[in-house]
C-alpha cells in the first residue's frame, strides 16, 4: 500500500492550506518564498486536485475513479465528488469527534474498530449512505485511546447531516451532506476542468 510520508505541516504550506483542516491545531511559522511567478491556469487547477487528494487522504487511482462515478451520477459533477469524499467511512469517522486527524480516522477503521448498521466494516473508503449508524465496537469503547481522543475533540463541531452520540461513541447519518456544509477549501469546478481536458 502506498504512504504519503511527507510532513503534514509542509505540506499544508507548499499548497496554501490552513493545518486546521487536517484536524491538527499547530501552526507553520515559516514562509512559503516563491520567486514572483504568476501560476498558470493548469498550475491552479491541478494545485487544487492535489488539495483533495491531500485533505482526504486519497490516492491518484481512487481519486481518479471518484471523479469517473460523479460525472456519471445526476448533477452537478463538482458537488457530486465532493458529497463522495465526505462520506467516506473515514472521513465520517473524523467529522464525529472519534478521531483527531483523517489519519487517524484510517486507522481506527483499518484495526476494525468500527461498526457499520451492526456489521463490522474495515474499509476507509466504504461510502456511507443517509439512515446508517456508525458505532465503535464494544470491546473498544473501554479503551483509553477514544477517552483521550474525545477529550481532545470535545470542542470540533459535529456536521448538521450527521448526529453523534459522544457518551455511547456511536452516531447517524442523518442525510447526505450539501456542497454548503461541507467546509473544506476546495474550488471542485478547477478539479472538474482538469479532468476533462
Amino acid at each position: 500500500m502506498a504512504v504519503n510520508r511527507v510532513p503534514v505541516l509542509k505540506r499544508c504550506r507548499s499548497l496554501g492550506l490552513d493545518p486546521v483542516y487536517m484536524g491538527i491545531d499547530k501552526k507553520s511559522t515559516r514562509q512559503l518564498r516563491r520567486a514572483n511567478r504568476k501560476m498558470s491556469e493548469y498550475g491552479l487547477q491541478l494545485r487544487e486536485k492535489q488539495k483533495a487528494k491531500f485533505i482526504y487522504g486519497v490516492l491518484e487511482k481512487p481519486f481518479r475513479n471518484y471523479y469517473v462515478k460523479a460525472d456519471q451520477k445526476q448533477g452537478q459533477t463538482g458537488e457530486n465528488l465532493m458529497i463522495m469524499l465526505e462520506t467516506r467511512l473515514d472521513n465520517v469517522i473524523f467529522r464525529m469527534g472519534l478521531a483527531r486527524t483523517r489519519r487517524e480516522a484510517r486507522q481506527i477503521v483499518d484495526h476494525k474498530h468500527v461498526m457499520v448498521n451492526g456489521k463490522q466494516v474495515n474499509i476507509p473508503s466504504y461510502l456511507v449512505k443517509a439512515g446508517d449508524t456508525i458505532e465503535i465496537k464494544e470491546k473498544c469503547k473501554s479503551s483509553q485511546r477514544y477517552k483521550d481522543v474525545l477529550e481532545a475533540t470535545g470542542g470540533r463541531l459535529v456536521p448538521a447531516w450527521l448526529d453523534m452520540d459522544q457518551e455511547n461513541l456511536k452516531g447517524e447519518v442523518k442525510a447526505l451532506p450539501t456542497r454548503e456544509e461541507i467546509d473544506v477549501p476546495v474550488d471542485e469546478m478547477l478539479i472538474v476542468e482538469l479532468y476533462s481536458k
